[in-house]
């Protein structure tokens, strides 16, 4: 089995495969405070839990925006199932050219979103990842990522807003009723739900204006809180929560891993 991680600055994705099958996921804390053997113990924990021994896994594949906990994963990974993990980083020899000014400063989750789509949809697409960040990650069917944007996620932009203002209560991001709120947590889910909502659609809009070619790229949602946000977007076309993992996966086959 093929265990992946996706490790970004709040949260770490992880999923097994079984061939291309993904058999499990779940999501954990990023903590740089855990020592190794804390991390190799909740990788195991997770593991029995989803009914697999940490023995069962052949290879393991991840890539990392938060490099003060890739380390201490790494090992805890190795003391848990004995092997070691390979890493997805803009060196790798994947299928994906990053055609940017700065390709050694693409993050690696962004490359493997570029190839998930790459090779899945196989035509021009643009990813939208809603994590800590909203990434916009554009690839062309003949597989050059071109860049993209970057905003504020989610949560980024809510915490934010409760924490400078005084008054404004924290709010869980539950779907809003109305654009116009009559309760201070309403008002706080409408507008930062919609107003991300918005944002996303008018930044489709504007890439598909500069698409390099005459196609259309379709457009794919993927991360945390895509389910949450794209219901109120009109230019999203699909949604992947798994897409990163996926991505992972298919890089480890480009990569020479068997599982």
């Amino acid at each position: 089995m093929l265990l992946v991680l996706d490790i970004g600055n709040t949260e770490i994705t992880t999923g097994l495969f079984r061939g291309e099958s993904l058999v499990a996921h779940w999501r954990m804390t990023t903590n740089p405070d855990r020592t190794s053997d804390e991390w190799g113990s909740a990788i195991g924990a997770f593991l029995l839990q989803a009914g697999h021994s940490p023995n069962e896994v052949r290879a393991i594949c991840l890539a990392s925006v938060a490099p003060q906990v890739t380390q201490s994963v790494v090992a805890g990974l190795e003391s848990s199932t004995g092997l070691r993990a390979t890493t997805v980083d803009p060196r790798s020899p994947l299928p994906i050219k990053l055609d940017v000014d700065e390709p050694m400063s693409v993050g690696a989750d962004r490359i493997v979103n570029a190839l998930a789509a790459n090779v899945l949809f196989a035509g021009d697409a643009v990813v939208v990842d809603f994590g800590t960040a909203t990434t916009f990650d554009c690839v062309t069917i003949d597989g050059r990522f071109i860049g993209g944007a970057i905003m504020p996620g989610l949560r980024t932009s809510a915490d934010q807003l409760t924490r400078r203002a005084a008054k404004l209560p924290a709010t869980e991001l539950a779907p809003p009723e109305h654009a116009i709120g009559r309760r201070t947590e309403d008002c706080i889910r409408a507008g930062v739900l919609f107003g991300a909502a918005d944002a996303v659609d008018g930044m489709i809009a504007r890439i598909r204006k500069e698409w390099p070619n005459a196609g259309t790229p379709k457009v794919v949602a993927t991360g945390g809180l895509a389910t949450t946000v794209t219901p109120f977007t009109h230019n999203i076309d699909a949604v992947d929560p798994d897409l990163t993992l996926r991505g992972l996966r298919i890089a480890a086959r480009y990569l020479g891993l068997e599982w």
